[in-house]
């Protein structure tokens, strides 16, 4: 079958079309397209959006970046998956047209377009961005002593609080303290992006458990410490270009 595509009295052939489609997709991409997030190991939903009295005849899934793949189509009722892409064997198309992804490798991130086709031969693009993450690992805290300086008030401890999650990109941190309404913490607290959290500790905050959520869009996870424990321990000082390069030095640390 030869398919043309009439645009201002001018017949394109299906090629040329197909080319034209993909540059216009791209153009429209940053204006219009709708962002989903997806979770390594887990499946997503591109879903697949149609106007109220949109007969579809036709419709063509493609990846857009890193690289144009065609990866599904519907013709005359009949779904086809099976094309030589990064997604073949991991792509369903749906009775409704929405194309399911799954197990999903975090190398799928990337935009995704639908065009579709009416009975009419009007057509309607949709794009979409992709976004996968990994699964955010429970973060590993460190509590450092600072040496007690003149200015110290007597009986009481400053700690600072280092959270960490391995081998992980695209997190948030954040703290809160356990058992108080008010769960922010001062930004002046606040150090290397919210990684390290500076506390001043007294005889009444022996209990008190301080907790370091890592997330990000897809996935979280907490770890808690109560720091006032390592308070009965010798003054762990911590080396200068380690604190400098903590929060207000700009060379790297040695």
């Amino acid at each position: 079958m030869f398919w043309i595509w009439v645009v201002e009295g001018v017949c394109w052939p299906l090629g040329r079309r197909m080319a034209l489609w993909s540059l216009w997709s791209l153009l429209l991409w940053e204006a219009s397209s709708a962002q989903v997030h997806g979770q390594v190991g887990g499946s997503v939903l591109l879903v697949a959006e149609r106007p109220a009295g949109f007969q579809v005849r036709e419709a063509i899934w493609r990846s857009l970046w890193p690289s144009e793949e065609l990866l599904a189509t519907f013709f005359r009722g009949t779904p086809e998956t099976l094309y030589r892409s990064r997604f073949l064997g991991r792509a369903q198309l749906h009775s409704n047209l929405s194309l399911e992804l799954q197990p999903l490798e975090s190398g799928d991130s990337g935009n995704f377009s639908l065009l579709l086709v009416d009975t009419g031969g009007r057509s309607r693009t949709q794009v979409l961005q992709l976004k996968v993450y990994d699964v955010v690992p429970r973060p590993v805290v460190q509590v450092f002593i600072a040496v007690p300086g003149e200015a110290q008030p007597p009986k009481t401890c400053q700690v600072f609080l280092s959270c960490w999650a391995p081998n992980i990109s695209d997190i948030t941190y954040s703290w809160r303290r356990e058992g108080t309404i008010d769960f922010g913490m001062e930004p002046s607290d606040l150090f290397t992006d919210g990684q390290v959290l500076r506390v001043s500790l007294g005889p009444g905050d022996k209990s008190t458990t301080y907790s370091c959520i890592v997330s990000n869009p897809v996935s979280w996870d907490l770890a808690t410490v109560t720091p006032w424990e390592s308070c009965h321990h010798e003054p762990q000082e911590i080396p200068p270009t380690k604190m400098c390069c903590w929060w207000w030095c700009p060379s790297p640390c040695s």
